[in-house]
């Protein structure tokens, strides 16, 4: 019998982000940059830069079940990440693939772009409630996303713990609220998990305009720490201070005339393993 060294691998379900900072490309290089392996489904085509998104492409939904398909029958993931959803369609199909799949799932609900124009149809909201929350092992919405959940403006850490119980029986599993756009000078989330203390994150607010896929990246990093056999308090408290620091790496960075990206490389990890048994 031969010892072979699997890497844990996470799954990212998301559109493409052409100027690498966001989407695919800020999942993989969030995976990577943990010591994971890396691989994807491809969702929706955007064309956009660090100035914003000029169109976005379709991806054929069957195409899409097919890609799904293909990496779970060969590549078994340790972990899933999904992003943007923007069909309900793609979320019947995501949600019959997935609903025997066994491992972390992490989605990041995006409903909202940067311009504050919003990106997803009220049937599409309601399809993923149903389907996409229930199989999520942690959602991640950020103010702008949690105010469209429960039809209320959210912006402060008030009523981010006002309204958490709200969203967290909308039939989640597990809910982060992302405190980043807070008008003050800390950051502060928070994780709802049922008859748990609510449990608080903060970090320091960095004064940059480099922190473009920082929701993307977050997501991912939980993930992975989940993939790598950390509860779920400390992946999230892991990813916190991951991008904190990715962020920190950007700061001083000119990368586009626009909204740049993070630094996923600051400190990256060599390729983790465990043991298989052929």
């Amino acid at each position: 019998m031969n010892t072979m060294q699997k890497p844990y691998s996470v799954l990212t379900i998301a559109g493409y982000d052409g100027s690498g900072g966001a989407g695919i490309q800020a999942d993989t290089k969030t995976i990577s940059a943990h010591g994971c392996y890396a691989t994807n489904v491809l969702t929706a085509l955007p064309v956009q830069n660090t100035k914003g998104v000029q169109n976005i492409y379709e991806i054929p939904a069957q195409a899409i079940r097919e890609q799904i398909l293909s990496i779970l029958e060969d590549i078994y993931p340790d972990a899933i990440k999904i992003g943007m959803v923007h069909s309900v369609e793609l979320v019947h199909i995501i949600s019959e693939e997935l609903k025997n799949y066994n491992r972390p799932i992490v989605y990041d609900p995006v409903m909202v772009a940067t311009s504050g124009h919003r990106l997803i149809k009220e049937e599409t909201l309601e399809a993923c409630i149903e389907k996409l929350f229930p199989l999520a092992t942690l959602i991640t919405p950020n103010l702008d996303e949690a105010s469209i959940l429960v039809n209320h403006k959210i912006d402060s850490a008030e009523l981010m713990l006002a309204y958490g119980e709200t969203i967290l029986n909308l039939g989640c599993q597990n809910l982060l609220i992302k405190g980043g756009h807070l008008q003050q000078e800390k950051i502060i989330s928070y994780l709802f998990q049922k008859e748990q203390p609510v449990q608080s994150y903060t970090s320091q607010k960095i004064k940059t305009k480099n922190t473009h896929g920082s929701g993307c990246t977050l997501s991912s990093a939980i993930a992975c720490n989940l993939a790598l056999g950390y509860s779920l308090t400390q992946s999230v408290q892991l990813a916190q201070e991951y991008v904190e620091q990715a962020i920190l790496g950007s700061k001083d960075l000119a990368i586009g005339k626009g909204n740049g990206p993070l630094n996923h490389l600051f400190n990256p990890q060599k390729l983790k393993t465990y043991d298989i048994h052929n």
